[in-house]
């Protein structure tokens, strides 16, 4: 059986769930409105599948709701170029804490950036 492969992803968000939501707006205080905001995560799907399934508010075969609110509302497109540098990892684990990492470093960038 192959080995589960984690991808993280970024996603541009429509610069609208900065001025909507207060959680965003609140999670993201080093934002001057200059660059994007950015959703980022991790999937064992490919980055392209996953994008869909936030799109489409995928709900698992347990009835359980798999895509993100933000993505789904404010979602634009996938921005590779801000994550093709990192390859898949092959624990969870590691992937959240890489999810993590990268969406820090992002805000440090000072772009707005979601993340679970």
């Amino acid at each position: 059986m192959p080995k589960v492969q984690y991808h993280i992803y970024v996603i541009e968000l429509s610069k609208r769930v900065f001025s909507e939501n207060a959680r965003f707006r609140a999670a993201n205080p080093q934002f001057n409105g200059v660059l994007e905001c950015l959703y980022v995560g991790m999937t064992s799907k490919s980055p392209k599948e996953r994008f869909k399934q936030h799109k489409t508010g995928y709900v698992n075969k347990k009835g359980h709701k798999l895509s993100s609110n933000i993505v789904q509302k404010y979602g634009l497109y996938l921005r590779p170029s801000l994550y093709n540098h990192i390859d898949p990892i092959g624990l969870r684990a590691e992937a959240l804490k890489m999810e993590e990492i990268l969406a820090l470093e992002l805000r440090r960038k000072r772009y707005a950036v979601w993340f679970n």
